[in-house]
């Protein structure tokens, strides 16, 4: 579904968790609750790279011709805006990505390059930009290792790992064509949904994560950090 202009992100978000709170037994949702809690809890948003930090350089495959794409490329076009996203599984993530995909203009006339960074394989970042007729450059990082050098990445617990599997959400597929029984501990990984905002000097000007994956930065917030470069 396309992203509603007139609506914030947010309240686009709002409304999938009162979907899913509608829909989903309590049960089966006090274990994604108490994940999400326990993940704040390990301090990762104090771990986050802040404004003022240096940007980790990276390489990473492009979903749509298959090569590699370097931030210092990309940087050398204009700023970067980054937005890691945990998985074409995620709603949550879905409506973030087409919600960019509706301010592609807007981007380019702040002169901003957008990439959107996920564990996933390139075949299922390729999925992704058909499905939901995505304009930027998906980049895959195995192991959310690039997401680890942002200070983003965590890896899913065990109760986590079986609430996933009984709701039919394969992660360790999805990150590495791997089934439940032969996963790696890298296939369950998975960044934060963050934003991150750097200028040509590779400085980063805009961070935002969050523990709870029901909230996201909000795209006019980057949009007014880049009118002010």
């Amino acid at each position: 579904m396309a992203a509603a202009l007139n609506i914030s992100l947010q309240d686009q978000l709002d409304r999938i968790t009162q979907n899913t709170r509608a829909l989903v037994q309590p049960e089966r949702l006090a274990i994604s609750e108490k994940a999400t809690e326990d993940l704040f809890n390990t301090g990762i948003e104090d771990r986050t790279l802040k404004a003022g930090a240096q940007a980790p350089a990276f390489t990473l495959e492009d979903a749509l011709t298959h090569k590699s794409v370097s931030s210092a490329d990309l940087l050398a076009l204009g700023p970067l805006v980054i937005k890691f996203f945990r998985g074409r599984w995620d709603p949550y993530c879905v409506t973030e990505l087409e919600a960019w995909r509706e301010l592609h203009t807007d981007l380019r006339r702040h002169g901003a390059i957008f990439v959107a960074i996920s564990p996933q394989t390139t075949r299922q970042n390729n999925f992704t930009l058909e499905q939901h007729g995505l304009q930027y450059p998906l980049l895959s990082d195995p192991g959310a290792t690039i997401a680890d050098k942002f200070g983003i990445a965590h890896t899913i617990p065990q109760a986590l790992r079986s609430y996933y599997q009984s709701i039919l959400i394969n992660i360790p597929f999805n990150n590495a064509g791997l089934s439940y029984h032969n996963a790696t501990e890298a296939s369950w990984r998975l960044p934060l949904p963050a934003v991150f905002v750097i200028d040509r000097t590779n400085t980063i000007v805009f961070a935002e994560g969050h523990a709870d994956f029901r909230v996201r930065p909000e795209p006019s917030d980057i949009l007014a950090t880049l009118d002010q470069r």
